[in-house]
């Protein structure tokens, strides 16, 4: 290799200061913790936030143009799943309702749920079940539990197991599990359609969205002008979705919480990193004054100064998401409600975040270097 020579030489000078370059890992490790630890509890409230439409799993949802969130609905006319059941390119429509209440548990205490009910007929978005039978859905007062990290809520239903619900009778007749946990911390119950507009006050309307499946692809267009048309909006699983995400970044005070966070976490390893490696380099301008003088040139220079900060940032990049790994498997381990979870987006951020570190720790390190001049050097 063309450069390995002047390369060996940095990366000996860059270890051989023991307490230099663990200033630098500690301090880059330290800012690659705090961002992914902020940006994995975003990515992990997203992920919970996006449970209905994930464990539902509609390909289209229909709704009120109003709705922000999944668990936010406001209720349809009936008419509206008549109309889109006629409509060109609609394969087949059913109702889903979601609704709150609260349930008296056989010791007397009451706890908050939420109710999903599905369509009676086909019972599209189903949970599947770890225990019990999909038909016993049907018989009176039946429910079926979601056994996720706020099952213990329930005092650990089993099948058989007994709830008041608005002076109504509750039967566990199912445990299920679904892909993923709710947000709101509350366990969920799902019913028929008619047995949860039944047991759940409302208002005179009862359909909180309209589920959808499109003959195919080109139809998806049509259908949303046509739903458009009847002043309602129609989104697919990913619309929605984003729907979500934009509503807890833009309009809740999640988004901008983080995101200060994770401002300050980068401020405080660049301003870590850069000062340690400034200092390294002032400590050793004798010793790059010596390179020039037995011939190195200013782009062999560049290119050690660039390597010992790529290597130096590369290590502690990789140290702190070694470390966060480990503390989000621990804590999750302990804490099932614990909601952060590591991505390639915010892995890719934090990536992103570290090379800015390098490259302006670099940048005044390699401006200092080249100024040197030999002569100067060996005179002092």
């Amino acid at each position: 290799m063309k450069y390995s020579g002047i390369l060996r030489i940095g990366f000996k000078l860059l270890v051989n200061d023991k307490a230099k370059f663990s200033a630098l890992l500690i301090g880059i490790t330290f800012a690659v913790f705090l961002m992914m630890q902020m940006t994995a509890m975003f990515a992990g409230i997203l992920n919970r936030a996006y449970s209905t439409v994930t464990n539902i799993g509609a390909t289209m949802w229909i709704m009120d143009p109003a709705v922000n969130t999944a668990t936010s609905s406001i209720p349809l006319p009936n008419y509206l799943l008549d109309a889109v059941r006629s409509m060109d390119g609609v394969s087949y429509a059913v109702p889903l309702f979601i609704g709150g209440a609260q349930v008296r548990l056989a010791s007397g205490t009451y706890q908050g749920i939420t109710v999903v009910g599905l369509d009676d007929t086909s019972l599209f978005g189903r949970p599947e079940l770890e225990q019990g039978k999909i038909e016993d859905i049907y018989a009176d007062n039946s429910f079926f539990v979601v056994n996720d990290a706020e099952f213990e809520k329930l005092e650990h239903p089993k099948i058989g197991t007994s709830f008041e619900l608005n002076d109504h009778r509750g039967v566990i007749v199912g445990i299920a599990k679904v892909a993923s946990n709710g947000l709101n911390g509350v366990p969920t119950l799902y019913t028929t359609y008619s047995r949860a507009t039944e047991y759940i006050p409302t208002t005179r309307f009862t359909i909180s969205y309209v589920l959808l499946q499109a003959k195919n692809e080109a139809a998806i267009m049509s259908i949303k002008q046509q739903v458009a048309k009847l002043g309602y909006v129609a989104f697919t699983k990913d619309e929605f979705n984003t729907r979500i995400a934009d509503y807890y970044t833009y309009k809740t005070g999640i988004g901008t919480n983080i995101l200060i966070m994770t401002v300050i976490s980068f401020l405080v390893g660049l301003s870590i990193s850069g000062q340690t490696f400034y200092s390294f380099i002032l400590e050793n301008l004798e010793k790059f004054g010596a390179l020039k003088a037995i011939g190195a040139k200013g782009r062999e220079l560049v290119y050690m100064i660039l390597f010992m900060a790529t290597f130096t940032a590369l290590t502690g990049f990789g140290l702190g998401v070694g470390l966060v790994t480990l503390m989000i498997s621990i804590t999750r381990a302990r804490l099932p409600n614990y909601a952060a979870i590591i991505t390639f987006w915010n892995l890719g951020l934090a990536f992103g975040m570290v090379v800015v570190i390098a490259a302006i720790s670099s940048y005044f390190g390699i401006r200092r270097v080249l100024k040197i001049e030999p002569f100067d050097i060996f005179r002092g």
